[in-house]
């Protein structure tokens, strides 16, 4: 089940009466689970919970409690398992008994068995906090590869944690605040984030694949799991069939729902894959017609032009898609001034500053899928794993210096108000960060250089570039109470590409060339045939005048905040020229000049909405 969690620990004194401010931190993530509220407190913890029901509606309420042997145990969840039985019928052999049929006891039941290696045996996307009272312990858990979120924070002898940092916020004894690094992340990294970095002073994230145990005595991080670089002796044709069993298998563990589900559409390879393997199989065993859905923008075709990062159009391949499957499919048309007056609520969304427009349309685009599912399948993080972006094909781009999704340093500077830019070193912040996930990478004896720097780039994307997106992809989904599932940050999936050679990654010298034969029986020619295309973006130049617009009315008024953080004449122009003379993406793939424009209004959106104040 897709919810939201919250928790609060103080050792030192009770927290009984502190129900009413734990309910105002659970409160500020209603949307993560609007189908019921939960809140349960003991002397030193509070829980709070809130509800997205998917499987067993009556059995699955949360914060939920077990007793075993001569402690009480409670768990809140944020999650879906996708190996549920399995480790139900484990935990059976054993002596455990279930008075449910939900996820969230089999998680629970796993923990009193198994303890911190629990989470090595879940197959899911999930974060969640079990209290064992008797040993008064606190244990936070997060999901391989970061699909869930989880961040906390400490003020004194109080602990939190919670799924999105509006709810450590809402606390009254935590503060808005960013200072020198909280900086550094806004204005060299976003709107991506260091692994672990929660922006505001005090505030951190649980890392993908680590665990946290408090106790009285003491806090400990651990990593539970990690990606291991060993020699790939299958042939093509074994690599092949084995992928293709891992993905089909990997889809259909995750259809399991007792609401309404459907897939994001685009027309691409990845979610053309996944809505195959869904239709086929609800047609199959429960002849159930699967709803697919894809978003597109107010005369787009009639602005949009070809170039390397953006080929194609979507509506030809998603035809050929949903004519071959006969889905139920449903083209959803934003206008421009929806994009743009949804920008703050991105933001709020997420918390921070983020991809502008592009978190925004996904906003609009999932409260519209809403209407009729409550379950979708997605298909980010194929390409971190097979290597389908640009970044993995160019060579200017791979020998990049820094982030090669990011050629926007000299851009960001020039941006800064002058009294920051002589205290902010962007460029020594972003190397130093980067070279610690390099040091990290799981590297093989004996590969050759390029090898090694082409492991390196693939673990830079897995830690940077697939978490931005995921991160994206929750906090606009669920802020519609839609969950999403991605079954390729499957970890099975992800351990056995990993090792997969590069030149079997890229068969036939295309992009994602093995994914394409594996799965070619599944696509029509035109959809296996087609080049790497993202999310749609707009295309309108009345976009960029709206934006253009609403940039100005912030540089008009001195009293905004962004005028103490950027440089006013840099803005300005900007600003006039609509972000057009920045021609190469700001970041990623789509961020270009009138994406730019827009992130710089979500930066003052948000330093006002949320009273940040800035403490170097």
């Amino acid at each position: 089940m897709m919810c939201g969690i919250v928790g609060w620990l103080n050792y030192d004194r009770s927290l009984v009466e502190e129900k009413q401010e734990l309910e105002a931190m659970t409160s500020t993530i209603l949307h993560r689970g609007p189908d019921a509220t939960n809140h349960w407190l003991d002397e030193d913890i509070g829980f709070g919970h809130t509800r997205l029901t998917v499987v067993d509606p009556a059995g699955g309420a949360q914060p939920m409690t077990v007793m075993a042997g001569d402690s009480n145990y409670t768990i809140v969840y944020n999650g879906e398992l996708y190996n549920t039985e399995e480790i139900r019928q484990t935990l059976y052999a054993q002596g455990f008994r279930f008075q449910s049929y939900s996820d969230t006891e089999v998680v629970l039941h796993a923990f009193i068995c198994w303890g911190e290696r629990a989470p090595e045996r879940l197959n899911g996307i999930f974060s969640f906090a079990v209290w064992d009272e008797k040993k008064k312990q606190l244990t936070l858990v997060r999901d391989r590869l970061g699909v869930k979120p989880l961040f906390y924070a400490e003020s004194g002898n109080n602990f939190f944690f919670a799924s999105e940092l509006k709810a450590i916020l809402a606390n009254r004894l935590m503060d808005p605040v960013i200072g020198e690094e909280g900086l550094h992340e806004l204005f060299a990294l976003a709107p991506s984030r260091t692994p672990g970095h929660g922006v505001f002073k005090g505030i951190h994230e649980l890392r993908p694949a680590h665990l946290m145990t408090i106790t009285p005595e003491k806090k400990t991080i651990s990593r539970y799991w990690q990606l291991e670089s060993l020699p790939h002796t299958s042939p093509f044709a074994q690599t092949k069939n084995t992928l293709h069993e891992l993905l089909v298998d990997t889809v259909e563990r995750q259809l399991v729902s007792d609401v309404p589900l459907g897939t994001f559409l685009s027309g691409g390879v990845d979610s053309s894959i996944l809505t195959a393997i869904a239709a086929k199989k609800l047609k199959k065993y429960e002849n159930v017609t699967l709803p697919t859905f894809s978003v597109d923008y107010e005369e787009n075709a009639a602005h949009f032009s070809s170039d390397a990062f953006t080929p194609a159009e979507d509506t030809a391949f998603i035809e050929a898609m949903s004519n071959r499957y006969k889905t139920n499919h449903t083209v959803h048309t934003i206008e421009q001034e929806k994009l743009a007056d949804l920008l703050g609520e991105a933001v709020e969304a997420r918390d921070l500053p983020g991809m502008a427009d592009i978190d925004s349309s996904l906003l609009w685009f999932s409260r519209k899928m809403k209407e009729d599912v409550t379950v979708a399948l997605s298909g980010e993080c194929a390409d971190e794993i097979f290597g389908g972006y640009p970044w993995f094909h160019r060579q200017e781009l791979v020998d990049r210096p820094l982030f090669p999704w990011m050629s926007s340093l000299d851009t960001r500077e020039s941006l800064l108000h002058q009294d920051l830019a002589g205290k902010l070193d962007l460029e020594a912040y972003v190397k130093a960060r980067m070279q610690e996930t390099l040091d990290e990478t799981p590297l093989l004896d004996g590969e050759s250089s390029e090898d090694r720097q082409r492991r390196q780039l693939f673990y830079l994307n897995i830690i940077w570039f697939m978490t931005t997106l995921l991160d994206r992809k929750d906090r606009m989904s669920m802020k519609a109470s839609l969950e999403v599932r991605v079954p390729f940050a499957d970890h099975r999936l992800v351990e056995y590409v990993w090792n997969v050679p590069w030149d079997m990654k890229q068969f036939g010298g295309q992009e994602k060339g093995l994914l394409r034969k594996a799965m070619a029986s599944h696509l029509p020619t035109k959809v296996q045939k087609r080049k790497k295309s993202p999310y749609p973006k707009t295309h309108h130049p009345k976009y960029s005048e709206l934006i253009g617009t609403m940039t100005e009315e912030i540089l008009k008024n001195k009293n905004e905040p962004i005028h103490d953080l950027m440089d006013e004449k840099a803005l300005e122009q900007l600003s006039r020229t609509r972000g057009f003379e920045v021609k190469e993406p700001f970041f990623g793939q789509l961020m270009t000049g009138p994406q730019l424009l827009a992130f710089i209004w979500q930066v003052n959106h948000w330093l006002k909405t949320y009273s940040v104040s800035v403490k170097l």
